[in-house]
């Protein structure tokens, strides 16, 4: 059965004229060039200083490109990008345009796979015909946390770095770009090893301890949860504290990395 949900917490905006793909690419951590109508990628904005303002799909479109964001952030995205405008010839507007996701299969043609993990899920926005949403956020919730995959609920933004958030593991910093806002911190976090925390899939028995719980290794501090569902849940982790017996509340947790395909 294909699962199919409306995810109302993302919003779109539209950034179009001549001058997108120039001034895109040297804003976001992603590349924009050779960007296919269609073609879906994953990036993010960055404040200079390399933390985490917005993560965003980046989509092709007929003479634009379409970001596709958190709600609660679309008017912050639009107004940080109407001011590193100046004189580029190009116009930032939100669309009114619903975001779906669905899974494990397309459920018709202009599905595109999404970009952040093999097998996670489809994507589409304003899909024709409209599907039936015979998802839950929950269950979503629970699909993307199975896959390792964080998403804005997991994020503390204008606090964390990319590369903490796994980034670079889902395929949302492209370091062969070039410049791009805080491509220094983040090119220098990855490249010198000095990403000393990460998202990382805790398991345990139960319901999912709350946001912000502590996460123990024996009794020092390892870090703190971000989302959860019953039995799973991401938890942002010093790496160096990984190994041991971990708990958050009182209860005994397993920690499980995702691999870094770059090895």
């Amino acid at each position: 059965m294909t699962n199919c949900l409306c995810l109302t917490d993302r919003a779109v905006v539209e950034v179009s004229g001549e001058d997108r793909t120039v001034f895109l690419q040297g804003l976001l951590s992603q590349s924009v060039e050779g960007l296919g109508e269609g073609e879906v990628r994953y990036g993010a904005l960055l404040a200079p200083q390399g933390r985490l303002l917005f993560d965003l799909f980046i989509i092709g479109r007929p003479g634009a490109v379409w970001l596709d964001v958190a709600a609660s952030r679309r008017d912050d995205l639009v107004a940080r990008l109407r001011m590193y405008r100046l004189r580029a010839r190009v116009a930032v507007e939100p669309v009114a345009a619903a975001a779906w996701t669905a899974w494990p299969d397309a459920p018709g043609p202009g599905w595109t796979p999404d970009p952040r993990a093999p097998g996670l899920a489809w994507r589409a926005w304003d899909p024709e015909p409209e599907p039936d949403g015979t998802a839950t956020a929950e269950a979503w919730r629970r699909r993307r946390l199975e896959f390792g995959v964080g998403d804005a609920e997991d994020f503390d933004f204008d606090r964390d770095y990319p590369v903490e958030l796994n980034f670079d593991l889902v395929g949302g910093v492209d370091f062969a770009k070039g410049c791009f806002v805080g491509q220094e911190t983040t090119s220098r976090m990855k490249r010198r090893g000095q990403v000393k925390t990460r998202l990382v899939p805790i398991r345990f028995e139960g319901p999912p301890p709350p946001r912000g719980a502590e996460v123990l290794n024996g009794e020092l501090r390892a870090g703190e949860v971000r989302s959860g569902v019953d039995g799973v849940a991401l938890a942002l982790l010093r790496l160096d504290r990984l190994q041991g017996e971990l708990s958050v509340n009182g209860r005994r947790v397993r920690a499980s990395p995702i691999d870094d395909p770059a090895g």
